[in-house]
C-alpha cells in the first residue's frame, strides 16, 4: 500500500515539474519576443516625410487663392490671429488676448517674440497691412473684415479694432492668415508666383513646376512642439481626378473633400477615412406670421411628417447626415447630439386632431369663424439648385401623403433672393454655408428667416453676445436648441458630409474637422 502511495506522489511530482517547465519555456519565449519587438521598434527608422497634393494650383498667397486645398495647406505655413480648435472653439494664434471694450470696440494683444520665416519681427503693422489688403479686394476672407471700420495701432503688440456695427463673436472673424508687411514692401502683392513668408511651423523651401517642398521653420515661435516631419512634399496636379488617382496609388498621404462619391475615385482600401459633418446646412424656414404656420401644432405636425432619412437615402444615396440643429456639426458650444429624424406620423395626427383639425377626403382642414380651410402651403425653392428641387419634391410627396397639400414654387436666383429679403413665403427651402462663429442671428436675430421672436429668445440672444463664460454659453445654447426643436420655427434637414482620408501608413494624432485636416501634424510620421 505504501509503495503505491509513493508511486502516486512521484507521478504527481513529475507532472508538476513538466507543467512548470512548459509554462517557464512559454514565458521565456514571450519575454524574448517582447524584447525583440522593442529592439525592432527602436531600430526601425521612422519616415519623417509625407506627400500632400494640390489640384488646379493658382498661388501660395493665402489671401489670393480660391483653392480650398491650398487654403488648408497654407494653415501650416501662415498663422491667423485666432485659431480654431478641432471642436470649433476660438483659441490663441498670433493673438494671445482679445477683449470687448464695448459693442463695437475690441482690443487685441499680439504674441511677442514671433518672427517670420526670414527672421523679420512680427508686429501690429503686419496685421494692419493684411487687413488693408483684404478690404481693397474681393477674396474668400473679405467678409471677415467687412465690419472693421478702422484699426488703431496702440503699440507693436496691441491693436484696437473699431467696428461699424456690433458683431456677435467677432473674434471668430479673425481667422484669416496674416502676411508680412516688410516682405511686401519690396515685393508685388499681386504677383501670384511670389513665394511669401509665414510665421507657421513649416516654410516653403523649394518651388518647382510639379511640386513644392516645405521644411521646418526654424524661426517658429512654438519651441515646445517638436515637429516629427522634417519635410512635406506637395505634388501639383492639373485635375482633381489626377489627385484622387495619385492618392489611390499611394503617392500622396492625405486628401480632403466634400465629394459625396469619393469612394468611386479612391476605392475603399489602403487608407483611413475620417468622415464628419461639413458646413453646408439645409433646412426649411417656416414663416411663423403665415395664417397656418402661426399655429404651433401645424409646424410640429409638418416636422413630424417629414422623414429626413428618406431624403438622405433617396436624394443623396445615404451620403450626407440628417440634422436637427444648425450647430450639431461638432461645435464646442452645442454638444447635444440628436440622431433621430423626429419622424412620427401618429404624433402629427394627434397634434392636429387635438387642435380641432379634421382629416377629410385625404386633406387636413379646420373650421374657424364659420369658414373651413384646407391645409395648403407653398414651398419656395431655387430653380437652379437641382438637389434642393429634388428635396422639395420629396417633401411634397411626404407631406401630401399625410394630408398637407404643398405647392412647389421654383424661383429664379433673383426671385429667390427677393423672397428671402422680403420674407414673402409660407415655407422656403434654404442651404447655407455656416460660418465658423456659433452666432445664431440668422435664425433668431431681428428680421430672421422665420419671422420668429419671443421675449425669451430676445433675452437669450442679448445675453450670449455679451458673455464669455463657456458654461453659461453652453447652457444658453442648449436652451436655444430646445426652442428650435419644440417650437419649430425651422426644420433642419441635412448637413453635407466632409471626408479626410489618410494613408494607412500614416501615424500620429489624426483629428480633422472641416476647418483643417492638419490638426496634430506635429506628431505625424510614417
Amino acid at each position: 500500500m505504501k509503495s503505491n502511495l509513493f508511486k502516486y506522489i512521484f507521478i504527481v511530482f513529475v507532472i508538476g515539474i513538466v507543467i512548470f517547465a512548459f509554462f517557464k519555456i512559454k514565458k521565456d519565449e514571450a519575454e524574448k519576443q517582447e524584447i525583440e519587438q522593442r529592439i525592432s521598434e527602436n531600430t526601425q527608422e521612422k519616415v519623417t516625410e509625407i506627400r500632400l497634393g494640390i489640384a488646379q494650383f493658382d498661388t501660395l498667397n493665402p489671401l489670393l487663392t480660391n483653392n480650398k486645398n491650398i487654403q488648408d495647406i497654407t494653415k501650416i505655413i501662415y498663422e491667423p490671429l485666432i485659431n480654431i480648435s478641432s471642436d470649433y472653439k476660438a483659441e490663441q494664434g498670433l493673438a494671445i488676448e482679445w477683449a470687448k471694450q464695448n459693442d463695437t470696440t475690441y482690443i487685441i494683444k499680439l504674441r511677442e517674440n514671433v518672427k517670420w520665416a526670414n527672421g523679420e519681427r512680427f508686429t501690429s503693422a503686419d496685421v494692419q497691412y493684411t487687413i488693408e489688403r483684404l478690404k481693397e479686394r474681393q477674396t474668400i476672407y473679405s467678409t471677415n473684415v467687412q465690419h472693421i471700420a478702422s484699426l488703431e495701432i496702440v503699440d507693436d503688440y496691441t491693436i484696437k479694432f473699431n467696428l461699424d456695427q456690433e458683431v456677435p463673436f467677432f473674434e471668430y472673424n479673425l481667422t484669416f492668415p496674416i502676411l508680412s508687411k516688410t516682405f511686401f514692401d519690396t515685393n508685388d502683392f499681386n504677383n501670384t508666383s511670389i513665394v511669401t513668408v509665414g510665421t507657421g511651423m513649416y516654410q516653403v523651401s523649394d518651388v518647382q513646376q510639379t511640386y513644392i517642398t516645405l521644411t521646418k521653420n526654424t524661426n517658429w515661435w512654438n519651441r515646445d512642439k517638436k515637429l516629427s516631419l522634417d519635410k512635406i512634399i506637395i505634388n501639383i496636379y492639373d485635375t482633381v481626378g489626377e489627385l484622387y488617382n495619385s492618392f489611390k496609388m499611394g503617392n500622396i498621404d492625405v486628401i480632403n473633400t466634400d465629394n459625396i462619391n469619393i469612394q468611386e475615385y479612391i476605392g475603399t482600401i489602403g487608407y483611413t477615412p475620417k468622415e464628419m459633418k461639413g458646413r453646408e446646412h439645409t433646412f426649411i424656414a417656416l414663416n411663423t406670421q403665415n395664417y397656418f404656420l402661426a399655429k404651433q401644432e401645424v409646424r410640429k405636425a409638418i416636422a413630424y411628417s417629414i422623414d429626413k432619412q428618406n431624403i438622405v437615402s433617396s436624394v443623396y444615396n445615404n451620403k450626407c447626415y440628417t440634422s436637427s440643429f444648425p450647430l450639431d456639426y461638432g461645435s464646442w458650444i452645442y454638444q447635444e447630439q440628436d440622431a433621430s429624424s423626429g419622424y412620427n406620423i401618429e404624433q402629427a395626427k394627434q397634434l392636429l386632431t387635438s387642435a380641432g383639425w379634421k382629416y377629410t377626403n385625404k386633406y387636413w382642414q379646420i373650421t374657424e369663424n364659420y369658414k373651413t380651410q384646407r391645409l395648403v402651403l407653398n414651398l419656395i425653392v431655387k430653380a437652379s439648385d437641382t438637389i434642393n428641387v429634388a428635396i422639395a419634391q420629396n417633401i411634397k410627396t411626404q407631406l401630401e401623403a399625410q394630408g398637407v397639400r404643398v405647392n412647389i414654387q421654383q424661383y429664379s436666383d433673383e426671385q429667390y433672393k427677393n423672397a428671402l429679403n422680403t420674407k414673402k413665403y409660407d415655407m422656403i427651402l434654404c442651404t447655407i454655408n455656416l460660418s465658423l462663429s456659433p452666432d445664431m442671428t440668422t435664425f433668431f436675430g431681428t428680421n430672421n428667416l422665420a419671422n420668429y421672436t419671443t421675449d425669451e429668445i430676445n433675452t437669450i440672444m442679448q445675453e450670449v453676445k455679451n458673455n464669455n463664460d463657456e458654461n453659461t454659453l453652453k447652457e444658453k445654447y442648449k436652451r436655444l436648441a430646445e426652442i428650435y426643436k419644440t417650437d419649430i420655427p425651422y426644420i433642419s434637414l441635412l448637413t453635407n458630409k466632409y471626408t479626410v482620408a489618410y494613408n494607412s501608413s500614416l501615424v500620429g494624432d489624426l483629428a480633422p474637422n472641416w476647418y483643417s485636416p492638419y490638426y496634430g501634424i506635429d506628431t505625424w510620421y510614417k
